[in-house]
């Protein structure tokens, strides 16, 4: 072969097609583990054998233009390079027009071997706004524009008398329904891998064919034998046998000898008992039985006979790879663990990892719980009112009997007592009607997670001008559960920002304005003066809020600092809900409508009229915290982890804002009901002086005893398979969690002693 054009899409190359791929495992062949998602962020050279480095040991040239972390992963076995960052996803234009630029030169001259292009603008659109955004359709005829240049060019090489060339198309990853990428699911595992080649008599279809789904690390050994190349020692991948097919039957049992020899010899060195293998003792039959067919062969042996058996030694070669590679154990220590543990501990591994899979759904069972026994409380309430049954059995959860002067949402609302039953009869049953509209908004179950969920169906382009008209609603209810608590000039910014966020999702294409021509295509602005627009209403409330807890310390009438506590706590809260409404994407903002909706119904009708006790109405916040948390979209997968909105209103990457608002948007949830928590307790004139240290309390230990828990297990099954792809992750996610429960605490800490400090 004289050229390899070797492109590679990030995202995906078809609308309903993706493929998981890391460059690690192009070029080495071995599967990438869960350490590789941290590498990642700042990859190292990489010293381990790969098919870079031996194509560069081979004394090939090799031209990359693209994704920079190739450049890092091979800092000098590039005769030419220029690399894109692959970290500031709102730019989907110039990340790849540095690649098309060059080229039209680089196809005209005559001195490279290998050609690496990866491109990333179908990656960021993917983050920005999901594989249904209407910049998709524009974004893939552009790919096709180019690789119609790049097979063009490579005809007209062929026409001058050169070796054949081959054309490699893939993706290095695909891509969730919501534009993430990194979990189990079919769209973020499959793509297509297309190879071109004048050497290849025949058209394969292998869309629709399963049997001929090829993993990510096989195409290292094919490219390897295709370039006369010795594969990466650690590669487990199997060569590609319909790429070898027009070779004669001696060269093809001769490839595959050689692949199955190198991943007998990676069997030998990581497995002590390797020989008690039946896919090496397979493969050791196949060589014998190659031996055989090689001296009938070479004697001029040419009948049917040699032909039938030689098929019958290909197909020992493939069986002997096939048990090889997936029959082996290539984590010996799970087993060694596992048996030292014993029954018990290989059932409780099993279930550990099972519930951390599938946690969201012992939530949603405490909430649907919670709110039983809450509407049962209401019930008991307002029907001993009603029939003056004093000696009636007190309510389920225990509440708080601390004297004052009592607290009527009716009378406060301007309605009758009549009126105030039913609504806090009605709160447990909205909650619950709410809570279970949200569970079918995202799918976060992980066996079932590439199943289509409402979200899915409201990101679809059918259904843009519906999202619309949800997106619209929900801001408007957003601001009417936030206003009543902020001064008129925060309640302007918040209507304004509110405005804002409608603004930039229309301008990223997520939604239509209703004067907005609707084409096929349309082209919308990335969003970014839209975004910093909202930035700066979001810090002018938090900075009224702050400028409201600053006065207290001047402040020398308690009733007065309670008043600017109170109204500079839900300012802040205010402003942090605006800047959580520009990070949700456009059909998660009716999640952030209901637990606005249901924080303000339980908190008029609930909390204050059954008296809850502080350590109570903390539990309840965070449990719905958690319930949020899984009502977003996440999970405790990696993979769900929304980064694009790390980059909302920046016009290039800044890793300080990135990290800051990725967290954000993924803790939103249970920050909001922390901070909810913390406003409430401050506002209640009739709770406990130590109301905020008891629920300050409370918080630590609910987020503490998880954590802990966490900690151990992850000890106890360090050596288990999943080790790296479910209880690490699901570690990384209690750590931030942790971290965030710390800094509310703190705030709580201080709010506390400076409440403490009053007369």
């Amino acid at each position: 072969m004289r050229y390899l054009a070797y492109l590679s899409v990030s995202g995906h190359l078809h609308s309903d097609s993706f493929f998981f791929y890391s460059q690690t495992a192009l070029t080495t062949g071995s599967i990438p583990g869960f350490i590789d998602v941290v590498m990642n962020l700042n990859s190292p050279a990489l010293l381990e054998d790969n098919l870079i480095w031996q194509t560069k040991s081979a004394g090939k040239q090799i031209i990359f233009y693209g994704d920079d972390t190739w450049v890092r992963l091979f800092p000098k076995h590039f005769m030419e390079h220029d690399g894109t960052t692959y970290f500031f996803v709102s730019d989907y234009t110039e990340v790849d027009n540095n690649v098309t630029r060059h080229l039209d030169g680089t196809l005209k001259r005559d001195d490279w071997d290998i050609l690496i292009l990866h491109y990333l603008g179908l990656d960021h659109i993917g983050h920005i706004s999901g594989p249904h955004s209407s910049l998709i359709g524009p974004k893939l005829m552009e790919m096709d524009d180019i690789i119609k240049k790049i097979h063009a060019s490579l005809i007209s090489k062929e026409s001058e008398g050169t070796l054949p060339n081959l054309l490699v198309l893939c993706g290095d990853h695909g891509m969730s329904e919501t534009g993430s990428h990194g979990g189990s699911s079919e769209p973020e595992i499959n793509t297509p891998l297309v190879l071109i080649s004048p050497t290849f008599r025949r058209k394969c279809d292998f869309t629709h064919n399963k049997h001929f789904c090829k993993s990510q690390v096989d195409l290292t050994p094919t490219l390897a034998l295709g370039l006369g190349l010795p594969i990466s020692k650690n590669s487990v991948g199997d060569l590609i046998p319909a790429v070898f097919e027009e070779l004669s039957l001696r060269e093809q049992l001769r490839l595959l000898q050689i692949n199955g020899h190198q991943v007998s010899r990676l069997l030998q060195d990581s497995n002590p008992t390797f020989h008690k293998e039946d896919g090496y003792e397979q493969f050791h039959v196949a060589e014998k039985s190659h031996g055989s067919w090689m001296k009938l062969y070479l004697d001029g042996n040419r009948s049917e006979v040699l032909s039938n058996m030689g098929k019958k030694v290909l197909k020992q070669y493939l069986e002997a790879l096939k048990a090889n590679i997936w029959g082996s154990d290539w984590t010996l220590s799970e087993l060694d663990v596992l048996l030292l543990i014993g029954t018990v501990g290989h059932t409780l591994s099993l279930g550990s990892s099972s519930f951390i899979e599938e946690e969201h759904q012992t939530w949603y069972f405490l909430l649907n719980t919670l709110c039983l026994a809450i509407f049962q409380d209401v019930c008991r309430k307002y029907f001993r009112e009603q029939r003056g049954e004093e000696e009636v059995e007190g309510p389920l959860l225990p509440s708080s009997t601390e004297k004052g002067p009592s607290f009527s949402p009716a009378l406060e609302l301007g309605m009758s007592l009549g009126s105030e039953k039913w609504l806090a009869l009605a709160t447990p049953l909205l909650t619950l009607t709410c809570c279970r509209l949200l569970r079918s908004l995202n799918q976060t179950r992980v066996q079932w997670a590439h199943l289509p969920d409402f979200g899915h169906q409201l990101n679809s382009g059918d259904h843009k001008a519906f999202l619309s008209l949800l997106v619209a609603v929900s801001l408007v209810l957003i601001f009417l559960l936030v206003q009543h608590h902020c001064s008129l000039v925060s309640k302007i910014a918040l209507a304004l920002g509110l405005l804002g966020v409608y603004s930039y999702r229309a301008a990223v294409g997520n939604v239509l304005f209703p004067w907005q021509h609707r084409s096929r295509y349309p082209s919308p602005s990335k969003g970014t003066v839209e975004a910093q627009f909202i930035y700066v209403f979001v810090l002018g409330i938090l900075f009224t809020g702050l400028k409201d807890l600053l006065r207290l310390q001047v402040m020398s009438s308690a009733v007065e600092s309670r008043r600017l506590k109170s109204r500079g706590l839900w300012e802040v809260y205010s402003g942090m809900v605006l800047l959580v409404a520009l990070l949700f994407r456009a059909h998660n903002l009716p999640t952030l409508a209901c637990c606005l909706l249901i924080q303000t119904i339980m908190a008029q009708f609930i909390w204050k009229k059954l008296h809850y006790d502080a350590a109570q109405t903390t539990i309840m916040h965070y449990w719905f915290g958690q319930a949020f948390f899984y009502f977003q979209g996440n999970s405790n997968n990696i993979g769900t982890v929304d980064i694009s909105v790390g980059f909302v209103g920046l016009e290039s990457y800044v890793e300080a804002p990135a990290v800051f608002l990725t967290t954000l948007s993924t803790y939103a949830g249970p920050l909001l009901w922390a901070c909810h928590l913390l406003c409430f307790l401050s506002s209640q004139r009739d709770r406990a002086v130590m109301g905020l240290g008891h629920g300050s309390y409370c918080f630590a230990l609910l987020r503490s005893i998880p954590a802990v828990f966490y900690i151990v297990l992850v000890t106890l099954l360090r050596y288990h398979l999943f080790i790296w792809s479910v209880f690490s992750p699901k570690l990384l996610y209690e750590a931030m969690h942790t971290l965030i429960t710390t800094a509310v605490c703190l705030f709580f800490t201080f709010m506390d002693q400076e409440r403490s400090t009053r007369p």
